[in-house]
């Protein structure tokens, strides 16, 4: 479930992301009711059944619970936080009614990893997967320049493909930082890193994906780079060794 709007006195207009029919909405009756309160909720995994007299139609939807991803991140605001942007960004970029089930498959993927230390990267990655869904393939295995892939350091805003600290070297300022561990070499991941690659991954959505929207990128999307940032801020000082 990617956002419910109401709609009516009772009623709520819902946008869920489907294996294999993309973003599609649909009226639920009953919607804030009590039975239906936790359930018509962004992140939940639900069963559903459509129905329509005109095909093209909006449509009611029936829900039944399969499963609540945000109930096990609700102690977690930076996860939580994860989750409910990556439904925003699908909310607002997918086309509706068109066919993305690998998004789908790696939105559940997505949700699994946040039992691992590797969630920021996952979700980093999962962004990648996103753009690249919605046309906007990023290369990052190799220098756009022709210098050494060992050694690839930033990403051009122009056209999202790797580059070499030597060829990039002149024009470094311009240029994003390419975090570590999408390097060919893998370096390890780190909270820095990850928010290296949400920088890198907000400059693509806002200047390809998002740039004729009129909403701009989802509000969901910078809250959570926001509280990110600060997390790192948060961090204690190692002591040098």
């Amino acid at each position: 479930m990617l956002s419910a709007r109401a709609h009516g006195e009772n009623g709520a207009v819902v946008s869920l992301l489907t294996e294999r029919h993309g973003r599609h909405a649909g009226y639920v009756r009953g919607a804030h009711s009590s039975k239906m309160r936790g359930l018509v909720e962004p992140g939940n995994l639900v069963g559903v059944n459509w129905q329509t007299r005109v095909d093209g139609n909006l449509g009611t939807f029936t829900l039944e619970q399969e499963r609540h991803l945000g109930a096990a991140l609700m102690d977690d605001p930076l996860k939580l936080g994860a989750l409910l942007s990556a439904c925003g960004l699908c909310d607002a970029a997918l086309p509706e009614r068109e066919g993305h089930p690998g998004l789908f498959h790696g939105f559940l993927a997505l949700m699994e990893a946040m039992d691992s230390e590797i969630w920021g990267a996952a979700y980093v990655m999962w962004e990648i997967a996103l753009l690249r869904e919605l046309g906007f393939a990023l290369d990052l295995t190799r220098c756009a320049a022709g210098g050494s892939a060992e050694s690839l350091v930033y990403v051009s805003p122009k056209s999202g493909h790797a580059v070499s600290a030597g060829a990039g070297e002149p024009y470094k300022d311009k240029l994003l930082k390419l975090p570590g561990f999408l390097k060919p070499q893998r370096e390890d991941i780190s909270a820095e890193g990850v928010l290296c690659g949400l920088q890198m991954t907000s400059y693509f959505l806002e200047h390809w994906v998002f740039t004729h929207h009129s909403r701009g990128v989802p509000e969901e999307r910078m809250r959570f780079q926001e509280r990110f940032a600060k997390s790192l801020e948060k961090q204690p000082l190692q002591a040098a060794g």
